[in-house]
């Protein structure tokens, strides 16, 4: 009966997972249908808008052209009209001295003839008629402004929609997520020479796989990009998942976006098992508490700042090449852990581990200390650790220590050799642990800076440690959302 309802159970879940898929393609459709009409409405508009500037650009054309040729039918006019009226004058002139001259060979008086044939003389020298150019000043020949349109109106009957670029394609193994960042690395199917630059858009989401429509997030755009890769930075991983996706884009248009992908940017999530505490530390819910009487006194807390309960780990980006995303970051979750399947610390190792395994990958967590906190140890140390053992006093455990009890230290501790840190003390401390580099690293949470790094190769799963001393204030531990690292 049992197996019967696991497996109902089973076909149930996977029944409900397949309808919520399929709504979602749904939504995924209408809202491509609603798409559809949307931007060929705008490339109709656009369309428009085009050949009417093509139309304006002919029309202002066109008027230049007439105006042109206007002016040269009017200079031309004028000049031949010019030439008309001086050639009209003179002929009337000359007619009429022509007129004078006949008359005068009808005079019988030598004396008199002799006075008007040099009056003739005269006036034929001086005659307009014969200074005139009998040559016009201008051709009417207008084909010097004759235009050809062959060629422009073979290259508008050639017009066709713009080569639209492709869609670039998003390369998974090349994604990181760490140091809050998240780097997106693409490349085109195929070569194209004329891409100006790339568009990149994200949101985060909650969901993995393909991108909801009815996401409560708007996609944010990052533009012209010119690169093939892009690193988004000073991220505050507060969604489990982000989704991306790139198009490219030409002079002119702008190409299909790439299929989006969904990168994991959920960080590391543990809390304290209180299975492994000392007894005179009460682990509750997002603190733990310094008791010597079992539980009744409050004098040393650890809290967790945000997600009651737990504490985040924000990955970063190691010094080496190659640093995975969480897909590739492999931890242990809590069932792992077994809680209470070690004994708890005791004697003077005032204890408590992190409930969730790291087996692989990189991690990183902060802690935050209260002004009058006097002493504690922060760091790693493999699940097996002794219950009587101290962190950073055995070969299986790593630390910073600090103490400003009695004499003020703050020193890098493991194997049971301290080395002395020259610095003040932060008030945040930064854990950053890449296992399979073999690399334990603590920073000043505020500045960066690197305290101490130690070297080991890790040969069994670590786990997140946590000490205080007796008789000592509130410390804080909490998850880190931009470190920077």
């Amino acid at each position: 009966m049992d197996t019967q309802k696991e497996a109902l159970q089973r076909i149930i879940a996977t029944l409900a997972n397949k309808n919520d898929e399929i709504q979602n393609f749904i939504d995924t459709l209408n809202h491509r249908l609603k798409g559809v009409q949307a931007n060929s409405a705008k490339v109709l508009s656009e369309l428009d808008e085009e050949f009417d500037s093509l139309y304006s650009l002919l029309d202002e054309m066109k008027e230049s052209m007439t105006n042109s040729i206007k002016q040269e039918q009017a200079h031309k006019m004028q000049a031949l009209q010019n030439q008309l009226t001086q050639c009209t004058n003179a002929l009337e002139n000359s007619e009429e001295l022509l007129e004078f001259a006949s008359r005068t060979m009808d005079i019988k008086e030598p004396e008199e003839f002799t006075k008007a044939a040099r009056q003739i003389k005269d006036r034929v020298t001086m005659a307009a008629a014969f200074r005139l150019s009998l040559k016009p000043k201008t051709s009417d020949n207008m084909t010097h402004l004759m235009v050809d349109f062959s060629q422009e109106r073979q290259m508008i009957q050639t017009l066709k929609f713009l080569p639209v670029p492709k869609a670039p394609e998003i390369d998974l193994t090349d994604c990181i997520v760490a140091d809050n960042c998240v780097s997106v690395a693409w490349r085109m199917p195929d070569e194209d020479n004329k891409i100006d630059h790339y568009v990149m858009e994200y949101r985060k989401t909650h969901y993995d796989g393909l991108p909801r429509v009815k996401d409560e997030r708007c996609w944010e755009q990052i533009d012209h990009i010119k690169a093939t890769e892009y690193t988004l930075s000073g991220l505050k991983f507060d969604s489990k998942y982000m989704n991306f996706r790139v198009r490219a884009c030409n002079k002119a248009v702008a190409g299909e976006y790439s299929d989006p992908v969904t990168l994991e940017t959920k960080a590391l999530t543990f809390a304290f098992d209180s299975m492994s505490s000392h007894l005179n530390l009460k682990v509750e819910d997002s603190y733990i508490e310094w008791d010597p009487t079992g539980g009744k006194s409050q004098e040393n807390k650890v809290k967790g700042k945000e997600n009651k309960g737990s504490g985040h780990v924000t990955l970063l980006r190691n010094n080496i090449s190659g640093t995975p995303s969480p897909k590739r970051t492999s931890v242990t979750a809590r069932p792992a852990m077994m809680r209470g399947s070690r004994d708890r610390f005791t004697g003077e190792s005032y204890t408590v581990l992190g409930d969730t395994t790291i087996e692989s990958g990189q991690h990183y967590w902060e802690v935050k200390a209260q002004k009058d906190c006097k002493s504690y140890s922060v760091g790693i140390s493999y699940k097996s650790i002794g219950k009587f053992d101290q962190l950073g006093k055995t070969n299986t455990s790593w630390c910073l220590h600090v103490n400003n009890w009695l004499q003020a230290a703050f020193a890098a501790k493991h194997n049971n050799k301290a080395k002395a840190l020259e610095m003040p003390v932060p008030d945040r401390i930064g854990i950053y642990c890449d296992f399979d580099g073999g690399q334990l690293s603590f920073y000043n949470a505020n500045t960066k800076q690197l305290l101490y790094s130690f070297k080991s190769k890790f040969t069994q799963p670590i786990v997140p440690g946590f000490m205080v001393s007796i008789k000592l204030s509130f410390f804080f531990f909490f998850s880190k959302s931009q470190s920077g690292f």
